[in-house]
């Protein structure tokens, strides 16, 4: 919690205005940011500042770990986080490519679950690292990532946390997560939450001990009609203590995820939070 809020501090002493083309709106950006989660002793890095609703964020990347390409199927999981970017995005709106509402194209899980070879084959990331991690094998490229620029035209959104890294040391396991932009006041919410939850949820059904996450933003920043809202209330509440997230120990696999996991088999315990704080968000 300390490391957020460290970081809102330095968006607002240090960071540089800078006009954004997709928006239309101006950014107050600081350029590299590193942060760590300490999965190993379960400091879950939930927001205490304001009231932050984790359940979505998890069920987002379990969407993107299923490979999902439409913002039905996250509703259904409990998040309606693709629902904008879906379908009020004009750019997308427009592009001769997409498929119809809901329609979020090749974005994300489709890159790391089926990722287009020049043959017509598709690869599939996600189960060569878990094949690999569950045999105790890590061969320095145990990494998922969905950032494809050959396909760009053919989703809704590039990938913003776009490269996750696994490294095995012994029975632990750590992970490197890469972020070229931030929206700190929404995006970093959920973010953190992913980043701990994806080490968590590799580990367990690898057979391995979670050691940390660590998380390197490029372009970390704050839309100008939420600036105020982040100096003026969020900075000045006291954080409480970091809750801790328990994963239900039944889930034992890739099949299991893709299959029956639900945010019942997901639960935090000890959050205590400030009111919710509507930030606005930039499609």
């Amino acid at each position: 919690m300390q490391q957020y809020l460290q970081l809102c501090q330095r968006l607002v002493d240090e960071g540089v205005w800078i006009e954004n083309e997709r928006t239309g709106k101006k950014c107050l950006t600081v350029i590299n940011v590193d942060l760590e989660y300490d999965v190993a002793n379960n400091k879950f890095p939930l927001i205490t500042t304001r009231k932050s609703f984790w359940k979505a964020a998890i069920a987002e990347i379990i969407g993107y770990l299923r490979g999902y390409d439409n913002a039905a199927d996250f509703r259904a999981l409990g998040t309606k986080t693709w629902d904008a970017n879906a379908n009020l995005n004009q750019a997308w709106l427009n592009n001769p490519h997409r498929k119809g509402e809901d329609d979020m194209g090749r974005v994300y899980g489709v890159q790391g679950r089926a990722w287009a070879k020049p043959n017509g084959e598709t690869l599939d990331q996600l189960k060569k690292i878990v094949d690999n991690l569950s045999q105790g094998i890590d061969d320095r490229g145990e990494i998922l990532t969905f950032y494809n620029p050959g396909e760009f035209d053919l989703g809704c959104l590039r990938p913003c946390m776009h490269t996750h890294h696994f490294s095995l040391l012994g029975d632990t396991l750590y992970l490197n997560s890469f972020q070229r932009s931030c929206d700190v006041p929404l995006g970093l919410n959920f973010n953190q939450l992913q980043c701990f939850f994806l080490l968590a949820i590799v580990a367990q059904i690898t057979g391995h001990k979670p050691g940390k996450v660590y998380h390197k933003i490029v372009n970390a920043h704050i839309y100008e009609d939420q600036y105020d809202l982040m100096r003026d209330v969020q900075l000045k509440r006291e954080p409480f203590p970091s809750p801790s997230f328990a994963i239900n120990p039944d889930i034992k696999s890739l099949e299991d995820i893709e299959s029956w996991v639900t945010m019942d088999d997901f639960s935090v315990s000890g959050y205590q939070h400030h009111e919710p704080i509507q930030y606005p968000f930039a499609v």
